[in-house]
Formats: C-alpha cells, sequence, structure tokens
C-alpha cells in the first residue's frame, strides 16, 4: 500500500513524501522509476495520446491492473484513490498546446483525490521542470533528458542547445568538467528541480514560473490560460503569505491571488461610513502609512475623506486593509508609465468598486498613469473627479488643494476593525466600543479589557478569540468528528467546512465534544477530499460544557 503526504504548498505545487512500502521518497524528485514501478514497462493500453476521441479512450484506454503508478486520462472515469501515485503519460505532447494543457489539468485536477502523488514520464527537462511542478507534478524520471544526449542536446532551465555548448564554459557541473553530456543534462534536471523546491520552501514559486516562461512562448501561453482558469488556481493558493510578492511582469497582475484580493475589496469589504472619498498614489515602502509620502497625505486629510490608494497591479487597496497580504506585501517596478491593458484593467476594479460603493464626492490626488486610471473610471461611472494635484502630489501647492478641496468636511475615525473583518470573514460587525491597540502589526482588537483578536504579524489577518467568533455569526467554520484534537486536527476527521476556506485562514472547529480555534493548512476543497495530512493548526481547544 503506498502513502502519499504534502508537507509544504504553493498554489498546486508541493512539498511532499510518497512511501510505496518499501522506502520513503521525498518530492519533487526525478528518478529512475524503472525501480520503483518494475511492472510499468509490462504494461498496455496506459499510454492513449492525451488528445484521443472520447469513443477510442472508453475502448482501449487502461489505468493499470492495480500495479502503481495509476494511469488516468482526461476523458477516461478518474481511479486513483488516496495515497496512489497518478500517471499521466505523454503529457509532454501537451507542453505545446497551451490552451489543450490548462483544460486537461484542470478536468484531472478536479477528478482526481489531491492527495495522491503525479508522475509525469518521459516530460521533464530542465526548461519544463518548474512548470510542471507549477502545474502539480511531482515525480518524473530521466527519460527525456536521455532522449535529449542521444540528440546530442545540451540543456539548461533556458532551453536546449546543440552540445557544443558545453564546450563554452556557460556549465561547470561535474559533467561538464568531464565532458559528459548525459550526466550534465540528468544534473541540469535535478539542479533545476532542487533550485524549484526553494521556491516552494519560501513561498515564492509564482516569481520564478514569471521568469522561466520568457523563453518559451507556448509556457507563457500556458500560464495565461491556467491564470484563466481562476477558480482552478484560487482554490490552491494561500489567503495569505508572510513574504513578499513580486510583481515583475505583465502576468503579475492575472495572479489568482490579485483578484481574490480585488474582489473582497469589491464585494465583502464594508468601508469607514463617509460620502468623501479621495485617491491616492502608492508609495514603495509597505504598509503606505509607514511612508513619508502617505504620512503627508494622512496629515492633510486628517481623517475628513476615506483614503483609497490607486496602484498597480493590485487595483485599489482602502486604507483599511493596508497592512493584509497581499497590499502590505509587493512589490512592482516602478517606471510611472502604465500600458494600455494595466489601465484598463486598474480601471475596471475602480469602476467596480464605485459601483459598489457610490460616494458623493471623489478627489482625486493622482497624477500620470494612475489619474488615467481614475478618470477612465469615473468616465465609466458617471462620477465627476475632483483633481487636486498641482504638478507631484507632494508638492506644497498639492498639497494645500487637497486641504482645500476638504475644507469643511466632517471628521471621522478610519475603521481598520470593521475593515479588516469584512474583508478577512465577510461579515460586517458593530465596532462600537471596539480599540486596536499595539504597535506597528503588534497589535490586538479589545472590548475594554477583553481581547477579541491578535493581529498576525507577517499577513495583517486577525486571529479570532472564543469571543472573537462570537461576533462572527457564520462562516470559516470546520465541522469535525465526535473527538477531542490531540494536537492538529487532521484530513480525515474533517466532516464538513464552508467551502471559502482557504489555506491560511483563520477558522473555528467546531465538533460534539469541542471547539477550538486555528488555522487552516488546506483549501476546503482539499480537506474534505484528502484522507492523510493536517487540516488545522489548532491554537486553543475548549471542551464543550467548560
Amino acid at each position: 500500500m503506498s502513502v502519499y503526504e504534502v508537507k509544504k504548498r504553493d498554489g498546486l505545487a508541493r512539498i511532499s513524501t510518497y512511501e510505496d512500502g518499501k522506502r520513503s521518497i521525498s518530492l519533487p524528485a526525478a528518478l529512475d522509476t524503472n525501480d520503483l514501478f518494475p511492472a510499468l514497462g509490462r504494461r498496455a493500453l496506459s499510454n492513449v495520446p492525451l488528445s484521443a476521441e472520447e469513443a477510442f479512450v472508453r475502448d482501449y484506454f487502461s489505468p493499470g491492473e492495480g500495479d502503481q503508478p495509476i494511469a488516468v486520462h482526461p476523458l477516461a472515469p478518474p481511479v486513483p484513490e488516496s495515497g496512489d501515485c497518478t500517471l499521466v503519460a505523454n503529457w509532454h505532447t501537451a507542453l505545446k498546446n497551451p490552451r489543450n494543457y490548462a483544460r486537461w489539468l484542470a478536468d484531472l485536477k478536479e477528478s482526481v483525490p489531491p492527495d495522491t502523488a503525479w508522475y509525469a514520464p518521459a516530460s521533464a527537462l530542465p526548461s519544463t521542470a518548474c512548470l510542471l511542478i507549477y502545474s502539480g507534478f511531482d515525480l518524473f524520471d530521466y527519460r527525456a533528458v536521455d532522449l535529449a544526449s542521444a540528440q546530442k542536446t545540451f540543456c539548461l532551465p533556458e532551453g536546449e542547445f546543440p552540445a557544443s555548448v558545453m564546450e563554452t564554459g556557460v556549465c561547470g557541473c561535474e559533467g561538464c568538467r568531464a565532458g559528459d553530456l548525459v550526466q550534465h543534462n540528468r544534473l541540469a534536471l535535478d539542479h533545476e528541480i532542487a533550485l524549484v523546491r526553494h521556491y516552494i520552501e519560501a513561498g515564492r514559486l509564482r516569481e520564478l514560473m514569471e521568469s522561466r516562461c520568457r523563453a518559451n512562448a507556448a509556457q507563457v501561453g500556458i500560464l495565461r490560460f491556467l491564470d484563466r482558469n481562476y477558480e482552478c488556481m484560487e482554490r490552491s493558493l494561500p489567503v495569505a503569505r508572510a513574504v513578499p510578492m513580486g510583481a515583475n511582469t505583465a502576468e503579475s497582475q492575472n495572479r489568482a491571488e490579485i483578484r481574490r484580493f480585488a474582489d473582497r475589496v469589491i464585494e465583502r469589504f464594508v468601508p469607514t461610513r463617509t460620502d468623501v472619498a479621495v485617491l491616492l498614489p502608492c508609495s514603495a515602502r509597505k504598509p503606505y502609512s509607514l511612508s513619508q509620502s502617505h504620512r503627508l497625505f494622512m496629515n492633510t486629510v486628517n481623517r475628513r475623506a476615506h483614503e483609497l490608494i490607486v496602484t498597480s497591479p493590485l487595483g485599489l487597496v482602502p486604507r483599511e486593509v493596508e497592512r493584509i497580504y497581499p497590499a502590505g506585501h509587493y512589490d512592482v517596478p516602478v517606471t510611472g508609465y502604465w500600458d494600455h491593458e494595466e489601465c484598463a484593467f486598474i480601471a475596471d476594479i475602480l469602476a467596480r468598486y464605485f459601483a459598489a460603493h457610490p460616494y458623493s464626492r471623489v478627489i482625486a490626488h493622482l497624477e500620470g498613469g494612475a489619474l488615467t486610471v481614475a478618470e477612465m473610471a469615473a468616465e465609466a461611472c458617471g462620477i465627476d473627479l475632483e483633481v487636486t494635484c498641482r504638478g507631484h502630489p507632494t508638492s506644497p501647492q498639492s498639497l494645500a488643494a487637497l486641504d482645500a478641496a476638504l475644507e469643511g468636511e466632517r471628521r471621522m475615525q478610519t475603521d481598520t476593525i470593521r475593515g479588516t473583518v469584512s474583508w478577512q470573514f465577510a461579515t460586517d460587525i458593530n465596532t462600537k466600543g471596539l480599540s486596536l491597540r499595539g504597535r506597528s502589526m503588534q497589535m490586538a482588537v479589545l472590548r475594554g479589557k477583553q481581547q477579541l483578536f491578535s493581529v498576525d504579524e507577517g499577513t495583517g489577518l486577525f486571529r479570532p478569540t472564543f469571543e472573537g467568533w462570537k461576533m462572527i455569526p457564520e462562516g470559516y467554520r470546520v465541522r469535525i468528528d465526535a473527538f477531542v484534537p490531540q494536537g492538529d486536527v487532521l484530513a480525515p476527521g474533517v466532516v464538513d467546512c464552508d467551502p471559502r476556506i482557504r489555506e491560511g485562514d483563520e477558522v473555528l472547529v467546531e465538533g460534539p465534544l469541542v471547539v477550538a480555534t486555528g488555522r487552516a493548512m488546506m483549501g476546503a476543497d482539499e480537506m474534505l477530499r484528502s484522507k492523510r495530512g493536517v487540516a488545522v493548526r489548532v491554537r486553543k481547544t475548549k471542551k464543550i460544557g467548560e
């Protein structure tokens, strides 16, 4: 019996272990799989082309006779069970067809249990390993690089080259020093997989993927088609990370994290009560309120308007949620130039926001591309913008114009508690009598001396206490069987959960015998379909009746 368990996730990519009863293998990895699956070479009818017609697949495809790995096909009923190794034959052919790659992958991920290892035979080259692992494949062999060696091809992560390139000194590995092409190509694959593993550990695989795909048009296409399948990609992504998010390419604005942030700002977020909004430019320093420019803006606005930061690629960041990932964690090249696609993308976010949250006055304290975006959104919504910039936004003339525009407006306190809770838990709460206390990110929400929430220093999310959960009437619950967790809650113990839960979400665990607070270590889909792994990292438990 085989066992598969995920140790670390980054979207569809995993660091995991696969046990076949004889040995435990750390994945992702490339192996001589003949030793791991000795019966595979004698198996028939598992190698049906991915593009085969449904009737052909129905008549000829076979998942195997019970031996590992279990073959799958996009048009065949899924057979793998939790703990199996899933084999997708001919996946190297999908690498040339971006549209089908994304469609086939989504269909297979939907039907195969999430706690299975994924094997792509004869597919991994140094130039394709990052994409394959990003897509959720774990196990590879050396067949593709050995074939490249037989064809006198020199393999690097940047692509494939004539064998003569080995003599130019572009690589100093042991194989190159010995003039051994086979050894170099195998080592190049191993090194690339090790690098990808490092990026998974760091929670930054997307940045490496955007860098690696630039050398191959088909890979760029695959990444774009995967991003279009928002439902498939978003449910596997953590709700927040404590590491910077590099938005360095045009593909960055299509990341599922960015769309999710924008959708929550538009659909969930409850803004501070006021009829006046002021649009402000972003800053290099995060959170924005720590920057010199935003200290000037905040002093000038002086709580007389709702502050909304216009930024690429996030679109719009209300002041209340500026510390939440990715608003408080992104880094973007600053050139002052916003291209047409970028402007259209951000203008659409602003227009949707203003449609959901109308204001009687909207002041644009912006210049350049940000002002163009605001004007596009205003035109789409029929809003009259009041522009207060007189040159640079922080110039004395601009700040004086902003101050004059807000003269006579009543002051109100920015309701960070209400804004954060609504964005995070999709619920509105009464914040009367609540206060946010502490310094920087080491803060807590109190009612008198009673703590309701603490603030996660790394992500900006609220962590409810049991009293805090009483203010969140529904949602983000995990139902468990009649047992008292002795530590963390494992996936087999989960009976049901809110489908909105994503990895990193704060959740309330409820069972007949106990309630507990903690952080989800899986998304809802994986939590319900897995038979192994930690579902919730428990922070505190309370037995029913205590």
